[in-house]
């Protein structure tokens, strides 16, 4: 087996500009041998000094240790490498930075989804779909040059870049298994490569060794190819150093479900896993080899029950105790593709463990910062978000003491756009306030209140008409009661209010005319009384009342029963402004993420026996209500 050389650096400096050379000359060099060369830190960052246009690129296919087309032949995944070229005529190694994908080349751009509009929840056992498939969407060729800016950026600073196509996904073998261990097998097996530990062979067959690398690797990516960094680090595989997950997924059922119901990614309603499987497969796979496979998903995954089970068990990465790559989360908090809680569940994990982790939180959708977002220090020091990610792997993978472990842990952006950093997240001074619901009135608005409930035992009641009212249309003008959903506003806040974490909804309800309903919660910002902006949905959550006890097991509901529900929202971080009011919207069918039933189903609230948890920074004395 080969070792990794060791690397080195001399005369390492917090700032200024100092040559770092890799220890990895060879032991009988001959005198007059060119040197090997160096690379140059400056600020703690590695500078860039190696040529792109003379960098070397090369296709490997890498041999995994599955076979997920059935075929009896082990799986191979293709990589293109970008590397100095120093490291084939100087023997310098380098180390690499790894981002896979199963979108590089020949997706299925047209794969049908399926109708989110039915006539009953699927869970009440009358419902029904079908789908047809659609034509060909041709993919794109591979270019000569590796595509993206990674090799861009990162080859002229030293280290090689590797560009993955997950198993089962253009030019590597196999058929896609979507999260699976298969998949994750499939991209460490590339790490293994990179370590000495698995085979590789060029187009024509010929082994190939990665004799250019100290065998160091980080890898990083956005959304799927953020989740599979995740995925392989839950392996502990040695050379995985670190890991920069971005908008990334840590459970796949909380992409797809929430608490028992099917929920559909933001802007994708209908997508499920077996569409995303199709579509990364590309049309002639799906239709082609790949179709037994594919259909075990739709199989499996389950959008009649939306039960947790074995098969999402086998997506969901939320256990570090084998992690031994350091993690540096990015996510957007208004992501709500990839939702908020694939990044909390994954952050909580990590600090269970006690995982080397930093996390950085932005004002944004689904995708990164941007490379020029900038956050200032408490040193006085400002950094922008490239900056830090540059640094993050310099210290892992060149070991660079550029002092990036002793900043902040947390860097959040808030509100106004403006970044600022915290010791930890969430803030470890929110506390979990109860919010009580209260009602005097069957029709009317509701209020907000940490203090004790009236005593009225008021039941208030909406109708679902969620197929046909949009979220947007049931948050507005929450003082004027709605047949189809039921508010809830606090006074105006004295000052601002900060939540830090997981606000969770516990609902005294009942269902008057059916077996099953969808539930939603909206938690909204509300301006002043009488202020024309338009609110603002801070957070949702979703989910199936037959799912009350647990999210993998199904009971049924008596109607017209009450039952006590309780769901966390996504997590959030958010300071309502000082004269805003905190709003609670309580729904049924959600258009823009719910299956959509024919309207009509009867929902009946007990709010005074209701309420919202609340994490507050500084705790209730912070509301004033």
């Amino acid at each position: 087996m080969r070792r990794p050389h060791s690397l080195a650096l001399l005369g390492v400096a917090m700032s200024g500009t100092l040559i770092a050379a890799a220890v990895a000359t060879p032991a009988a060099a001959h005198p007059n041998a060119t040197p090997v060369p160096h690379i140059v830190v400056a600020d703690g960052m590695t500078q860039p000094v190696f040529s792109l246009a003379d960098a070397i690129e090369e296709r490997v296919y890498v041999q995994t240790p599955v076979d997920t087309d059935h075929d009896g032949r082990l799986d191979r995944v293709a990589i293109d490498i970008s590397r100095p070229a120093e490291t084939a005529t100087q023997g310098f190694k380098v180390p690499v930075i790894f981002e896979h994908s199963p979108y590089r080349k020949g997706t299925w751009g047209d794969v049908p989804y399926p109708s989110v509009l039915v006539d009953d929840l699927p869970q009440n056992g009358l419902s029904s779909r079908s789908r047809a498939l659609a034509g060909p969407t041709a993919g794109a060729d591979a270019k000569a040059n590796l595509p993206g800016s990674l090799d861009d950026y990162y080859v002229p600073r030293g280290y090689a870049v590797v560009l993955g196509q997950s198993v089962g996904t253009g030019d590597s073998d196999g058929c896609p298994t979507s999260g699976d261990q298969a998949e994750t097998l499939g991209t460490k097996a590339v790490i293994d490569w990179l370590n000495g530990r698995a085979k590789a062979f060029d187009a024509a067959g010929a082994p190939v060794a990665a004799t250019w690398t100290t065998g160091a690797v980080g890898m990083t990516g956005v959304s799927y190819n953020g989740t599979l960094p995740n995925q392989v680090a839950t392996t502990g595989v040695k050379g995985l150093k670190t890991i920069v997950p971005v908008s990334a997924i840590s459970s796949w059922y909380d992409y797809y479900r929430a608490n028992g119901l099917v929920v559909a990614p933001g802007t994708f309603q209908g997508e499920d896993l077996d569409i995303l499987a199709q579509y990364t497969a590309g049309q002639a796979r799906a239709q082609g080899d790949c179709v037994d496979e594919l259909a075990r998903i739709t199989e499996k995954q389950d959008r009649v029950t939306g039960d947790y089970s074995t098969f999402w068990e086998d997506r969901d990465y939320r256990d570090a105790r084998d992690v031994t790559a350091s993690v540096f989360v990015v996510h957007g908090l208004n992501d709500w593709n990839v939702k908020t809680e694939n990044f909390a569940g994954w952050w909580d994990e990590l600090a269970k463990r006690d995982v080397p982790r930093k996390i950085w939180l932005h004002q944004g959708g689904h995708g990164g910062p941007g490379s020029n977002a900038s956050v200032t220090l408490p040193s006085g020091q400002t950094w922008t978000y490239k900056q830090t990610e540059n640094r993050w792997f310099d210290f892992w993978l060149w070991n660079v003491r550029n002092g990036i472990m002793d900043e902040p842990t947390a860097v959040v952006q808030r509100e106004d756009r403006n970044y600022t950093t915290y010791a930890n997240w969430p803030d470890k001074a929110a506390k979990e306030v109860a919010v009580r619901l209260a009602a005097t009135s069957a029709t009317g608005t509701g209020t907000l209140t940490t203090g004790k409930a009236p005593k009225s035992k008021v039941e208030q009641r909406f109708v679902d008409e969620g197929r046909t009212i949009a979220p947007s249309t049931l948050v507005a003008v929450p003082e004027t009661a709605s047949p189809n959903r039921l508010a809830y506003l606090s006074p105006a806040l004295g000052q601002n209010v900060r939540i830090s974490g997981r606000p969770e909804m516990r609902l005294r309800m009942a269902i008057d005319n059916k077996p099953d309903a969808n539930l939603t919660t909206y938690l909204v910002d509300y301006g002043p009384a009488g202020s024309t902006a338009a609110p603002v949905v801070v957070t949702r959550g979703w989910m199936d009342p037959q799912n009350r006890k647990s999210a993998s097991r199904t009971e049924k509901l008596e109607q017209g029963k009450m039952y006590d529900f309780r769901w966390t929202l996504e997590p959030k971080d958010y300071i309502f402004q000082a004269g805003h009011r905190i709003g609670v919207v309580v729904f049924s069918s959600d258009q823009d993420y719910t299956l959509l039933p024919l309207g009509g189903t009867a929902l009946r609230v007990a709010p005074n026996d209701s309420e919202l948890r609340l994490p507050v920074v500084g705790g209730r004395a912070v509301l004033g209500f």
